[in-house]
């Protein structure tokens, strides 16, 4: 079965700190590459982060590098978010994603989860 379960979001002022998670099942786990995208109000869905299931090869989005750590957990089937010094501009629902390819394109991921909401005050 197909599944991806993110959760960790809620409130938190700017500065603060979050980690997102995403439990996947085996099979979605042992697609090649895990990504992070997110969607703001009114807002088109982007690319946040990816990693390479082989590797452990990163990629982030400007908006985020140095903010956000996206890491795997292989015995676990999870994958984090681990998202510092959050910004109100962070503010939108995180979803997780699983796909074959490289990329940060939506459209290339293939499997995704329901989302999670992270609100950051100001």
């Amino acid at each position: 079965q197909v599944q991806l379960i993110e959760s960790g979001g809620g409130l938190v002022q700017a500065g603060g700190s979050l980690r997102l998670s995403c439990a996947a099942s085996e099979r979605t786990f042992s697609r090649s590459v895990m990504g992070w995208f997110r969607q703001a109000p009114g807002k088109e869905r982007e690319f946040v982060a990816a990693i390479r299931r082989s590797s452990g090869s990163t990629t982030y989005a400007h908006s985020v590098k140095g903010r956000f750590t996206i890491s795997r957990d292989n015995a676990k089937n999870t994958v984090y978010l681990q998202m510092n010094s959050l910004k109100p501009e962070d503010t939108a629902v995180y979803y997780c994603a699983a796909g074959q390819a490289w990329s940060v394109v939506t459209t290339a991921y293939d499997y995704w989860g329901q989302g999670t909401q992270v609100t950051v005050s100001s």
